[in-house]
């Protein structure tokens, strides 16, 4: 990861976080521990973010605070090719004509550039991904309602009334925070909560997931991993790992990046 990068996705995390540890940022970018000491460093330096012991915490600390979970526009920036090729797989999958479901996320939202050629009826809580659609395609598109959480770009209903059981697809495409063989994972209740909704509302269940998630652990569980019907990854998944997905009968579809996906992505 190129120093640029590696600075975006610290100064990202940092806004939203009191203090964000030198160890949350080795694992957040994938680079050794004297690497983010010296981006520490250089950006307390520059005066973007001011250097603690253990870490590093935001000269203007957020006065809201939001889901839980890294932002949206710290995830954004993470394995952007894989994320494409797995968006691509999973377009491969949709008709014309079909009813779906989209899930807001950085790896669901690009499906949006291959949906763009399609005609579906496409439900999302998902703004962004709503308005691409909107100015890019011919689909049908049912937006949730409930409140808009910035930091995720993702729009969640406290209510159990809602539009979400007015719609019923054939297939939902989500991400999630971690997989394991407890399931999916996820960091927030209310995340929990209104993803539930959404399951419910579909026959089949397809997670996107770059290989890193089946390394990322969290508190919560979403569902169980039977309950998914396919899971989309990149080719770095391990072995174990497909044993663990073979062995609760979930198919697995393996997106090869292209040389042109990765050129984009860097």
């Amino acid at each position: 990861m190129h120093e640029n990068e590696r600075h975006r996705i610290i100064l990202s995390f940092v806004e939203e976080k009191p203090v964000a540890t030198v160890s949350e940022l080795v694992a957040l970018t994938e680079s050794s521990e004297a690497t983010i000491r010296r981006d520490i460093a250089t950006l307390h330096m520059q005066k973007k973010l001011r250097r603690v012991r253990g870490g590093a915490e935001s000269i203007n600390p957020p006065q809201f605070v939001g889901l839980a979970g890294r932002t949206y526009s710290v995830n954004e920036g993470i394995n952007v090719s894989k994320k494409r090729a797995i968006a691509n797989a999973a377009v491969q999958l949709c008709d014309d004509g079909d009813a779906i479901i989209i899930n807001g996320g950085t790896t669901t939202s690009q499906m949006v550039h291959p949906l763009a050629a399609k005609r579906m009826q496409i439900f999302t809580n998902s703004f962004p991904i709503a308005e691409h659609l909107l100015n890019h395609s011919k689909n049908t598109i049912m937006l949730s309602g409930g409140i808009i959480y910035r930091e995720q770009n993702i729009i969640l209903s406290p209510f159990e009334n809602d539009v979400t059981r007015n719609f019923y697809a054939k297939r939902m495409f989500m991400g999630a925070q971690g997989i394991c063989a407890q399931g999916l994972m996820e960091a927030d209740p209310l995340i929990i909560q209104a993803e539930e909704k959404l399951i419910n509302q579909s026959e089949e269940l397809i997670v996107l997931a770059d290989s890193s998630k089946f390394k990322t652990r969290s508190s919560l569980i979403l569902c169980a991993l039977e309950r998914i019907t396919t899971i989309i990854t990149d080719d770095s998944i391990r072995d174990e790992d497909r044993t663990m997905l073979e062995d609760a009968g979930v198919d697995l579809i393996v997106a090869k990046e292209t040389a042109q996906m990765q050129q984009v992505a860097g």
